[in-house]
């Protein structure tokens, strides 16, 4: 095969200035070590925003999740939502033992963590890493527990915490995970973005220099490409992992631009400055003659776009008040000005992907005058001022949160309510979140993993209110005993009759009020194929390519 990069020529001159002007040592044509084809030089995705850090371990931002756990890292195991199951990842099989209190994982051989200019690794991955990855927020006497905020909220929310009680290493490629009890979700939820394994060996070299803040600064993985550098506001950079343990990545670089206004990212697209782009403005996409450039696709996403109110805050605290709101607002008329019909009004919190979804009565409908008689038995009859905070970025679940904002801003006036419309920059927005200051938040969740328990474990139980995603802060000790019967029930259809119970309790006590679940998009030029938006996760680039020739519709790369 020719040395030479793969079709060099359509990389624009603006794509070549973005991958190559900050490291001038890895901007030249790579010779070809694939047997199949050779190296392509780069690939620009125009992100939305900054992530949180490089450690999806801890947080829960669909940012973050994006830029980091599919490409810098590997899990245990993955889900492979065609065939609806579990496939072996770093782990090459496992089994439940002690009647499902125990599991015991068989570690792969051979898997290569990433050499960079900052830390080489001397052996491949053990259980040593396992053990260390879980141990990191499992043991607050970890020396790592605490670094750089020591907060993990998807493994608070989803009752890991409390449900692993041991990590044993059995040797060097056998792990067993003890359980407090069984639990039904337990594999779904080590088959998320959030279980990801770190290197234990870069952990102790950071320990030794005093430098433990960067293991989630200047990460370390298994994944398919490394981190090389992160500029705020401007751009992500990783490389290939040349050793990657399945199939290395076709792209040589990954460059992610950060671009946070919808307009921008479309318009870097048609000029080729970008090749792929999230939350596309599809309506205006359709109005332009590109369906030779551009190809929009969308992907069944497991989500709930919703209204969270602060309980901690009167007059949130008060279910009347909550159910009054609930009642004030047209949903039907937000899908239709917001989604542009690319989604389905929510009956309840699971979507109609869940295997446990029930169709619900609507419990409050659009009705301004049952809003007024709630808010007058609360004591409100005068109304109240409050505020609306409405995330600064695009969502899957919600692509124009401060458009959203104003319609509910609109409809409340109607009953009397007053509402200012809040927001920040997203990480700033979201520090702020953290902190309770919120009355009300438009946001949503995104599922992690296929169990029904992750729509209401991360969103609404108190482990969740006390150090997790819990937006509402609504913390039900009724609601958590719900949870726990149906993650300790193993029967399929009764378990789906608890989840109908729990969400007719959680729709009763309205902490929140569903809007919509919807489809996720992305567009990208016509000659990149590969780009992967599994409906439990973030994007994916290992098999991303880019091809000579457009790809027809059904065919093969």
């Amino acid at each position: 095969m020719s040395g030479q990069c793969h079709d060099c020529s359509r990389i624009s001159p603006w794509q070549l200035l973005v991958i190559a002007g900050f490291s001038a040592s890895l901007v030249a044509c790579q010779p070809a070590t694939n047997d199949v084809e050779p190296l392509q030089q780069g690939l620009v995705y125009c992100s939305e925003g900054n992530p949180e850090g490089f450690n999806p371990q801890l947080g829960t931002s669909g940012t973050t999740i994006d830029a980091t756990s599919a490409q810098l890292y590997d899990r245990l195991l993955d889900y492979d939502a065609e065939q609806q199951q579990f496939v072996p990842a770093l782990a090459e099989h496992w089994q439940a033992l002690d009647d499902g209190r125990r599991y015991r994982f068989a570690l792969r051989q051979g898997v290569h963590f990433h050499h960079t200019d900052w830390f080489t690794p001397s052996r491949s991955l053990t259980a040593d890493d396992v053990i260390f990855s879980f141990q990191r927020w499992l043991q607050p006497s970890h020396p790592y527990h605490a670094v750089n905020g020591g907060n993990y909220p998807f493994f608070t929310s989803s009752g890991l915490v409390n449900l692993i009680r041991q990590v044993e290493r059995i040797d060097d490629y056998t792990i067993d995970f003890h359980l407090s009890r069984p639990d039904s979700s337990f594999l779904a939820n080590l088959a998320t973005d959030f279980a990801v394994i770190l290197s234990a060996e870069y952990g102790q070299q950071l320990i030794t220099t005093d430098q433990l803040q960067h293991i989630d600064r200047q990460p370390i993985g298994t994944g398919p490409f490394q981190f090389v550098e992160f500029r705020k506001d401007l751009l992500i950079r990783y490389q290939r992992h040349q050793h990657y343990w399945r199939e290395a990545p076709y792209f040589e670089q990954l460059v992610y631009v950060i671009t946070s206004s919808a307009n921008k990212r479309m318009l870097k697209l048609l000029t080729g400055e970008c090749d792929v782009i999230p939350y596309p403005l599809v309506d205006e996409l359709q109005q332009l003659d590109v369906d030779d450039e551009i190809e929009v696709s969308s992907a069944v996403n497991p989500n709930i776009a919703y209204w969270g109110f602060n309980t901690n805050r009167p007059p949130f605290d008060q279910p009347l008040v909550r159910q009054a709101l609930s009642h004030a607002v047209n949903r039907q008329a937000i899908i239709q000005a917001i989604y542009n019909g690319n989604a389905r009004q929510a009956s309840g919190i699971l979507p109609e992907t869940s295997w446990a979804f029930t169709e619900l009565d609507q419990t409050h409908e659009y009705d301004p005058q049952r809003a007024k008689q709630l808010l007058q038995q609360a004591g409100y009859a005068q109304g109240f001022a409050m505020r609306i905070w409405a995330m600064p970025v695009q969502r899957a679940y919600n692509p124009n949160a401060q458009r959203m904002a104003e319609l509910i801003q609109a409809d409340l006036a109607h009953i009397g309510v007053r509402a200012e419309i809040v927001s920040y920059e997203w990480n700033e927005f979201r520090r702020r979140l953290d902190q309770g200051e919120h009355d009300s938040v438009l946001i949503g969740w995104v599922a992690d993993n296929a169990d029904p328990d992750n729509f209401f474990g991360p969103i609404l139980s108190c482990a969740a209110a006390q150090g997790g995603n819990n937006r509402t802060n609504w913390c039900d000790p009724a609601f958590d005993q719900l949870l726990a019967q149906a993650l300790a029930e193993t029967v399929a259809d009764n378990r789906r009759l608890l989840y109908q119970t729990i969400e007719t309790y959680a729709l009763q006590q309205a902490p929140l009020m569903p809007i919509a679940n919807s489809l996720r998009f992305q567009a990208h030029r016509l000659d990149i194929s590969g780009v992967e938006l599994p409906p439990y996760g973030g994007i994916s680039f290992r098999h991303a390519r880019r091809v000579t020739a457009p790809i027809v519709s059904g065919e093969q790369p």
